[in-house]
């Protein structure tokens, strides 16, 4: 239970601090060679690992979820940096919360699950608290960069329900050297298509190194809490990563608001603990 909770504080702390990170050097360069680079890292974290996993182990359609599950991540990142780039971290952050209305709409179309009294609850505090979150003078408007953050939410929301069963039938740690690996292929083939290979901005290596470190440390935390906590509670408990996103844009990026956002973000998560669990 203690490497549990270790984990969930690494993961809460990590992945708004990737985010600031994603969202400096996109000002600068495209979506897709900073996610090129980052991943490019990542792999190379992995890269003396690999020798030291008995690969034949697993089976064909183990692989075949791993590389959805790094197409899901690929596209996923992609969307987050290219909103991070031209929106606030104050307003996108706690945007994650849009994750479990997400996963109860899919319920309910998809498998036709029926909604508690509690979630519908939880579901009208989080559309409510949106409008504490004026994207524009006079409310909230779904701009570009809230439209990229829901892309990124869809994706990533798949992706953790497949990277659940890939750690169910390996490891936390097979599961994130796979991670790296098939997240790296999809970023480095679509740069190579796109011709966005380099950095314009030379000293962006260092941004994305740092990228690297810090979601290698929001993977391997994620995965870890997954493998013992159920899916629904441990993206309740990581909607308090909100907070530290607000935090970021206050107090590094001079973004406003910051009464009327910090009472949404809680509304949100409070909203999101309502559906998930």
């Amino acid at each position: 239970m203690f490497l549990t909770i270790v984990a969930l504080f690494v993961r809460i702390i990590s992945n708004p601090l990737a985010n600031f990170y994603q969202k400096l050097a996109g000002r600068f360069d495209s979506s897709i060679s900073v996610n090129l680079y980052s991943s490019f890292f990542m792999a190379l974290f992995c890269l003396p690992f690999l020798f030291f996993i008995d690969w034949s182990a697993f089976g064909f359609n183990f692989y075949i979820l791993a590389l959805f599950a790094g197409l899901l991540c690929f596209l996923g990142t992609i969307c987050l940096i290219k909103a991070l780039s031209i929106g606030e971290m104050s307003v996108l952050g706690p945007v994650n919360s849009y994750k479990s209305i997400i996963g109860l709409l899919g319920a309910f179309f998809l498998l036709g699950e029926i909604p508690s009294i509690r979630a519908l609850f939880g579901f009208i505090l989080i559309i409510s608290a949106s409008f504490l979150f004026p994207v524009y003078e006079g409310g909230f408007s779904i701009n570009k960069s809230v439209l990229f953050r829901f892309l990124a939410l869809l994706f990533t929301g798949l992706e953790a329900v497949i990277l659940k069963k890939i750690i169910l039938m390996s490891s936390p740690f097979v599961s994130f050297v796979l991670w790296c690996y098939t997240g790296f292929i999809f970023s480095f083939l679509f740069a190579f298509i796109c011709k966005k290979v380099s950095l314009k901005n030379k000293s962006n290596l260092k941004f994305c190194f740092f990228i690297a470190v810090l979601l290698s440390l929001m993977q391997i935390s994620t995965n870890i809490v997954f493998k013992h906590l159920d899916v629904g509670l441990s993206l309740s408990l990581f909607q308090l990563s909100s907070i530290v996103s607000l935090i970021l844009g206050f107090g590094f990026l001079n973004e406003k608001g910051i009464i009327k956002k910090t009472t949404g973000a809680v509304i949100m998560i409070l909203g999101s603990v309502l559906i998930l669990i």
